[in-house]
């Protein structure tokens, strides 16, 4: 397991991609009109992966939380093991679901506070985190 990034809601995507350009992040990618919101994916120019997943709301998504943290996202093995180890310590998940793409798994557990964990299971072969590559056409 490792992390893979955070997910941190904004209000104002523009006034936080100004913020996060001026600290040295640079996009590597966006995901418009998911469940979530709107994702922009931001990396370090010294980082392989992404570590920044900006979560705003220009075409929707969800109300739960204007700003803050959205979601923690960590990468598993296999996502039906962890599951069942989880369930073995009384942690409840979402049942794994595909998302599309061979073996790339996704499932959903919350903590007690209720902060929102995914936990991703790549496919055989992917880099241990996400990079412009999970962007292109």
């Amino acid at each position: 397991m490792r992390t893979l990034h955070v997910g941190l809601r904004v209000t104002d995507l523009e006034r936080a991609l100004e913020f996060y350009r001026a600290l040295g992040f640079e996009v590597v990618g966006t995901v418009p009109g998911t469940p979530l919101g709107d994702l922009t994916m931001l990396k370090l120019p010294d980082d392989e992966f992404v570590t920044i997943e900006l979560v705003s709301q220009a075409s929707g998504g969800s109300d739960r939380q204007l700003s803050g943290l959205s979601h923690v996202v960590i990468k598993v093995e296999s996502a039906t093991a962890t599951i069942a180890d989880l369930a073995s310590k009384a942690i409840a998940a979402e049942a794994p679901a595909p998302t599309g793409a061979d073996e790339l798994w996704t499932a959903w557990i919350t903590d007690p506070d209720g902060n929102r964990i995914e936990l991703v299971q790549w496919p055989t072969g992917h880099l241990d985190g996400m990079t412009a590559a999970d962007f292109s056409a």
